[in-house]
Parts: C-alpha cells; sequence; structure tokens
C-alpha cells in the first residue's frame, strides 16, 4: 500500500533577489512499512525534501500526499527526529518522553504506561530520571526516538540523527533503529550522507543529485537482514553508489570553484 507520494515537487529559495532551486521534478512513491534513505552529497537537497513531507517547508511546486491527503502542515501521523537531540534541559529523560502525551491530555494512567514501556524498549530505564546533560550523545538520540514513539506517529522522519556519534555507538543505535522498525512496522524515512549506513539500514536508496535535487537513482536493497558490511554483495552495491554519489560530490565541487555555471 503507497503511503506518501511526492509528484513533481519543485522547491526554489529566493532570498536577496537570488533564486535556488533546491527541487526540481521529485516523483518519490514509499509504500507503507518501508524503510528508505534519502543518499546524496551536501546541497543535493534530502533535508528539503524531507521537511517538505514533515509540512514544515512546503514545496512551491508539485504536490505531496500522505494517505491520499495533501501535506498542508505538520501532523501527528509524521514524527520527526533530528541530528541535534531537541530535548528539553530541564526535563528528566521521562518527562521529556511524556511531555507530547501530556499535550494530548492522554490519562495519566495511560502515559506512565506508555513512558515505561518505552523505557524499556530503547534500554533507558536506569535513566528515567537523569536530564539531558547528564547522558551521552547514543542515549540522548534514544531518548528523542523515544519520545517520537511515545505519540505513536505510522511515519519516522529522520534527518541524519546518527551523524555526530562515534562508530560503535552509531551501529548500537542503527541496530535498535532496526529492531524497533521490525517490531512496529512504522514507516521511515532517513536522510544520510553515508553510503554504508544507507546499505545497512534501508529497503530502498534514494540517491539525489547535487542541486537541483533530484532523484539519480531509486536503488532497491535485496540483501537479506541482518546485513554484513564486510560480505562481498553489500562491499558491490556500495561500490555502484559510491560511484554514483562521487559523481554528484565532483559535480557539487567543480560548480564552487567556478568551473560549471550556477
Amino acid at each position: 500500500m503507497t503511503q506518501i507520494v511526492a509528484s513533481k515537487v519543485q522547491k526554489v529559495f529566493r532570498t536577496a533577489g537570488l533564486e535556488v532551486v533546491a527541487l526540481k521534478d521529485i516523483d518519490l512513491a514509499i509504500g507503507k512499512g518501508e524503510f528508505v534513505c534519502l543518499l546524496g552529497p551536501s546541497g543535493c537537497g534530502k533535508s528539503t525534501l524531507l521537511n517538505a513531507i514533515a509540512g514544515f517547508s512546503l514545496p512551491t511546486g508539485g504536490t505531496i500526499t500522505v494517505d491520499g491527503r495533501p501535506v498542508a502542515a505538520p501532523g501527528p501521523d509524521r514524527g520527526m527526529v533530528f541530528q541535534e537531540y531537541a530535548l528539553f534541559p530541564w526535563m528528566t529523560v521521562a518527562q521529556n518522553i511524556a511531555f507530547g502525551l501530556e499535550v494530548q491530555k492522554m490519562p495519566k494512567a495511560e502515559i506512565a504506561a506508555r513512558v515505561d514501556q518505552l523505557l524499556g524498549m530503547l534500554n533507558l530505564k536506569d535513566f528515567r530520571d537523569r536530564f539531558p546533560k547528564d547522558l551521552s550523545g547514543g542515549m540522548r538520540q534514544r531518548v528523542a526516538i523515544a519520545r517520537i514513539l511515545a505519540l505513536d506517529s505510522p511515519i519516522m522522519l529522520m534527518d541524519e540523527p546518527f551523524g555526530a556519534l562515534d562508530a560503535l555507538t552509531r551501529r548500537n543505535l542503527q541496530d535498535e533503529l532496526l529492531r524497533i522498525w521490525s517490531a512496529t512496522g512504522k514507516t521511515i524515512i532517513f536522510v544520510t550522507h553515508s553510503i554504508e549506513e544507507s546499505i545497512y539500514l534501508a529497503d530502498r536508496i534514494v540517491v539525489m543529485t547535487y542541486r537541483p535535487g533530484t532523484i539519480k537513482r531509486d536503488q532497491r536493497v535485496a540483501l537479506a537482514r541482518p546485513r554484513d558490511p564486510a560480505a562481498a554483495e553489500f562491499n558491490e552495491l556500495k561500490r555502484e553508489l559510491s560511484r554514483l554519489v562521487m559523481a554528484e560530490q565532483q559535480r557539487h565541487a567543480a560548480e564552487e570553484m567556478g568551473m560549471y555555471p550556477p
């Protein structure tokens, strides 16, 4: 079942008389329960497309629909996880997770049960009364994910959520996210610069071109899970995607040096 459809999506930014075409003619359909990674160099419009799906920054042309309804604003059906943890520093872990449920005026007993469930799911029970300043980066991101899961949005939008973490913490959270995705059946759209991360996580990898952002390839990942980054098939796909992404990175570098017209 198709859940998210982008049709001929365009995004143009205009400032101080300058016009930048960030997205051009994006056609993308994402099925319910799919895990899709948006991959490409800086400036290719990955986050712009994600923000358009979220409803934070609407396209200037074309349409985006979720479950057949046009996206006109942020909504409870789409939860967003940012690279910056965006936790309330004056709230404990449990209070941060409960915040959205309290805004929705859920009964206190239900909030407590939901928070306890998520603390267990994300291995945060021993940290429930800690404040964000007392947590590692990986722990803070677990709390940010738990806060979105608390709202039970069917769609999770993730903008480089593990980009600032060390390699070991990043892999642990990748595995945690795959476990949550498998258990909940949520649709996930995940922005990343990392080719290996995209292959490790995704059902599909959407490779985007440097500005204007278009879809260069929609690559289905047929590798069985759990995936082994040392396997020959994994590295064969990694080489192919590296070739595609590096071509866009080189185009970006050439344009910055004045070798291409803007």
